[in-house]
C-alpha cells in the first residue's frame, strides 16, 4: 500500500481542511446517472486459472502503449515511474515540485521527483475514455511502468473484479473494459522476488 503524496494537499494544512471535510460530510456532486457494471461467466474467457495474479493492463498515456500499468487500489496516489517517464520524452510538460513523501516502497520513504498532470486513455475502440490525470513522479525500482491508483480508479469511476482479471467503467450510457494480462502480471511478479531476494 502506497499512502502520502500531495493527492490530499501538498502542505499540513491542506491535509488538516480535507479531513475536516470528510469529517463534516461535504459530498461532491454525484453523477446523473450511470450504467450498471456487472461481471458475468462471459468474463472468465481466456482467464488462467486458478490465479490470484495483480490486474496488470496496459493504457494509452499522452500518445504512447503503455504496457505493465498496475491497478492498484492500495495507493493514494498515481504514480509514474521515472524510468518509464524519461522513455516517454516529455521533456516539454511541465511539472510541479512535490514536499510530501511517499511511504510504502518496500518498507522505505521515498521524495517525489515532483508531478504531472497526462491523459490517460482506457477501453478499446468505440468504448475509450480519456482522463486527466495528476502522476506523482518516483525515482524507484520497479517491474511497472505506472501504478493507477485511487484517484484514477475513481475518476474513471472503475469496478474492478480481481477473480474475472478485469475493469469495467462507464463510458456514457455503455460499458467499457480492460482485461487484465495475465502473462505480464506473472513477469511482474518473477521480477519483483528477484529483486527483493538480491537485496535480501
Amino acid at each position: 500500500m502506497i499512502a502520502g503524496g500531495s493527492a490530499d494537499g501538498d502542505s499540513n494544512r491542506a491535509r488538516k481542511s480535507w479531513s475536516k471535510k470528510e469529517i463534516m460530510g461535504v459530498e461532491a456532486k454525484k453523477p446523473d446517472s450511470c450504467p450498471i457494471i456487472t461481471f458475468g461467466p462471459e468474463d472468465l474467457e481466456g482467464v488462467c486459472f486458478c490465479h490470484n495474479d495483480a490486474q496488470i493492463i496496459q493504457a494509452w498515456v499522452v500518445n504512447y502503449d503503455i504496457k505493465r500499468v498496475f491497478v492498484d487500489s492500495g495507493s493514494s496516489v498515481n504514480v509514474i515511474f521515472q524510468e518509464a517517464f524519461e522513455q516517454m520524452d516529455l521533456q516539454g510538460c511541465e511539472t510541479t515540485p512535490v514536499k510530501t513523501a511517499l511511504y510504502g516502497f518496500a518498507g522505505h520513504t521515498v521524495q517525489p521527483r515532483g508531478e504531472i498532470w497526462l491523459p490517460v486513455t482506457l477501453g478499446s475502440e468505440g468504448l475509450r475514455k480519456t482522463v486527466m490525470t495528476l502522476f506523482t513522479i518516483v525515482e524507484a525500482p520497479s517491474s511497472y511502468n505506472i501504478l493507477l491508483g485511487r484517484p484514477a480508479l475513481n475518476a474513471f469511476m472503475v469496478v474492478a473484479s480481481a477473480y474475472h482479471h478485469k475493469i469495467k467503467f462507464p463510458v456514457g450510457d455503455k460499458v467499457g473494459e480492460v482485461q487484465g494480462d495475465q502473462p505480464s502480471s506473472r513477469r511482474c511478479y518473477a521480477d519483483t522476488v528477484r529483486v527483493d531476494t538480491k537485496r535480501a
